[in-house]
């Protein structure tokens, strides 16, 4: 036998399989349809009422920075620790917010701009925060909610060696715990 006939004659028993397997492919894919249509949804519900606020929680951090506008910080003037009129009323907006929620603690955080050695900064940002801690106390605020942190010139809000950048960073930032 030649190789053209030997080729042919495998060649139609093997496209008949094939032919038979694509049909069955085909068959087995088709679908058919259902006997009776599944009912149109309704209208649509919702079992919880919408929030009413989507503002922060109360009583979070995020809840007394958005109350405070800003008055979370207070500035020194340099080498001072003292409190100013500026600063009394930022603290007892603080005072206020934290007597509304008595079981709020804060931390109270003591900056410095970068001018002074390293000690002589963690000094004076330890007598800032006490002293913002000490009027928070003189407001009603129980001292046993309140502690005080100082980092010194360690973390800077502004970077810069000028007024501007040093007056920035001499402040005292209240901190609720959660």
């Amino acid at each position: 036998m030649s190789s053209t006939q030997q080729t042919s004659r495998f060649s139609k028993p093997a496209s008949t399989m094939l032919l038979f397997a694509g049909a069955l492919a085909i068959s087995a894919c088709a679908s058919k349809a259902p006997k009776e249509l599944p009912p149109e949804p309704g209208p649509a519900t919702t079992t919880q009422a919408p929030p009413a606020d989507l503002g922060p929680t109360p009583g979070s951090q995020a809840d007394f920075l958005a109350k405070m506008s800003g008055s979370d910080t207070i500035y020194f003037d340099t080498d001072k620790y003292d409190i100013d009129a500026m600063d009394q009323e930022a603290l007892a907006r603080q005072a206020q917010w934290l007597l509304q929620y008595p079981n709020k603690r804060a931390t109270i955080e003591g900056h410095c701009d970068e001018r002074g050695t390293r000690e002589y900064n963690l000094a004076l940002g330890e007598r800032r925060a006490n002293a913002a801690m000490n009027y928070l106390v003189s407001l009603g605020v129980d001292a046993a909610r309140l502690s005080t942190i100082s980092y010194g010139k360690e973390r800077p809000v502004a970077l810069g060696s000028n007024e501007q950048a040093w007056a920035q960073n001499r402040r005292a930032v209240t901190v609720t715990i959660d």
